[in-house]
């Protein structure tokens, strides 16, 4: 039980937590740069070329990051050399095709993506530049794959914290001297800096080595046909993400899609990223888990817990923070995007429920269901925010983000619980009971206090949820504790 106590799960998360927290902090300064320097206007176009290059590569790396993973730490498990370095050339082969594949669909689509995605102006030759681009972000999700599942975890820290020092120092100058003639090159040197440092690490484990022969390449058929479903999903997500940007471009302006991103990235994104650092750990531990009975529900409602009495005080005290946040990290031509944050903190709070009980389907190898769960929430959340953002503007985004959220919840748990026989349990229950108030008081202050008021609310409210967590955190620390002792 040692590897699912609280402890366990506080360690990790405090580690990978630290090194994204770092990673977090050095990409505010950079949004601020590029903020300062570009506008909403400028923000918008990397928004929309960003979104281009995930819904490209997640199209065409055939699961290759993600299936690969699995097929070298099997691999990794079995102590045979020979057969791992196999397996990693395998994996950098296939990586390479896909590499290839990425950047001819990319080449291809470039007149189409531009027409659906713009309705002023020519950029189909800057969707022509951004091809190798996609063919470098295929390559280092190979050898990322390849890190993952030997181990290297601590060799991925370091290259994210150096990937994102070099980028901020490569970059922003291009920004200051080019302006946004500088955005292609920029995100094409940012993805060769970070393969660079990736190749630079993998190969010292394993050096480089690769086969294109059809007998060998074979052997990665059961490995494309797992990948198949996260490509579906890939797709999905990154199709979800393309479209609602691009819907915002044509309804509204470049500005508007700035904004909207620079309030998805403070929100969404950042928080996603103290997700991550959860999910680096809980992923391994809950796919090492056996069967569907009590030992599953126990790893899923010790990780939902957790992940709720670490994000809650954060929420709270972002929710009071926003005002001053968003025009310090960016400018204050992003105070319209207020509104749609508040709403995505909110929907942040959901997120950490429903996303450790996401996970479940993965755990069991049953990629079909995770991409069919997917595929509900993309059906759902296209349409909310085409009819919120025409209701309320840019305030609906957050307001359908929020609505998603909730439907994708209660849509998990009741599926989850028919498929895998999941159920939350009371502590669950009670750490929902007891910070979800905390979360809605803190958006009904920001919404009708002013002056004193809302800053003696802000810190009571955000001191209680700190209180709260600390509290619910040492007191199942100490019933593990008790109950190793009588075991």
């Amino acid at each position: 039980m040692e590897h699912t106590s609280y402890k366990h799960i506080l360690k990790y998360t405090s580690v990978f937590g630290t090194i994204q927290g770092l990673n977090i902090l050095v990409a505010m300064i950079r949004n601020k740069l590029v903020a300062v320097i570009l506008g909403p206007g400028g923000m918008g176009l990397i928004a929309l070329f960003n979104s281009t290059l995930k819904l490209v590569g997640d199209s065409t790396n055939m699961g290759v990051p993600t299936s690969g993973v699995k097929t070298i730490a099997e691999a990794y498990e079995s102590t045979d050399r020979c057969r791992l370095e196999e397996s990693v050339c395998l994996i950098r082969s296939w990586s390479v095709m896909v590499a290839l594949l990425g950047m001819l669909v990319c080449v291809m689509a470039a007149p189409f993506i531009d027409s659906f995605s713009f309705n002023w102006g020519a950029h189909t030759l800057h969707y022509l530049l951004l091809s190798p681009t996609v063919a470098l972000m295929a390559l280092t999700g190979g050898e990322m794959a390849v890190l993952k599942a030997v181990r290297q975890l601590g060799s991925l820290a370091r290259i994210s914290v150096y990937n994102v020092f070099a980028v901020l120092v490569v970059t922003i100058p291009l920004y200051y001297l080019y302006g946004e003639t500088a955005i292609v090159p920029s995100l094409f040197l940012a993805a060769l800096i970070q393969a660079v440092l990736t190749l630079w690490r993998s190969c010292r484990l394993f050096p480089l080595r690769l086969s294109f022969s059809r007998r060998f390449l074979s052997r990665g058929n059961g490995m494309l046909k797992l990948g198949l479903a996260f490509v579906v999903t890939g797709m999905m997500g990154s199709g979800m993400e393309f479209a609602i940007r691009s819907f915002l471009n044509v309804a509204g302006s470049l500005n508007t899609v700035g904004l909207y991103n620079a309030g998805y990235m403070m929100t969404m994104t950042y928080g996603g990223m103290v997700f991550s650092a959860m999910e680096t750990d809980y992923y391994p531990r809950l796919s090492a888990v056996g069967g569907t009975g009590a030992t599953l529900n126990s790893c899923v409602n010790r990780q939902i817990e957790v992940s709720l009495l670490i994000m809650a005080p954060l929420l709270v005290a972002m929710m009071f923070a926003l005002p001053v946040l968003l025009p310090l990290l960016f400018s204050g031509k992003f105070l319209p995007v207020i509104g749609m944050m508040q709403f995505s903190v909110m929907a942040l709070f959901l997120r950490a429920v429903k996303l450790p009980v996401a996970y479940i389907p993965l755990g069991r190898g049953d990629s079909r269901s995770f991409m069919f769960m997917e595929g509900v929430y993309v059906v759902m959340i296209l349409p909310l925010m085409y009819v919120c953002f025409g209701c309320w503007g840019l305030t609906g985004t957050g307001v359908a983000l929020f609505i998603g959220a909730v439907l994708d919840t209660v849509l998990l748990m009741v599926y989850n619980r028919w498929r895998y026989g999941y159920r939350p349990d009371g502590r669950v229950a009670v750490c929902v009971a007891m910070q979800l108030p905390a979360v809605i008081a803190a958006y009904a202050v920001v919404t009708l206090a002013t002056g004193w008021v809302y800053w003696v609310a802000a810190i009571a409210l955000a001191l209680a949820s700190l209180v709260v967590s600390l509290w619910l955190l040492r007191r199942r620390n100490r019933q593990d504790h008790n109950q190793g002792g009588r075991q």
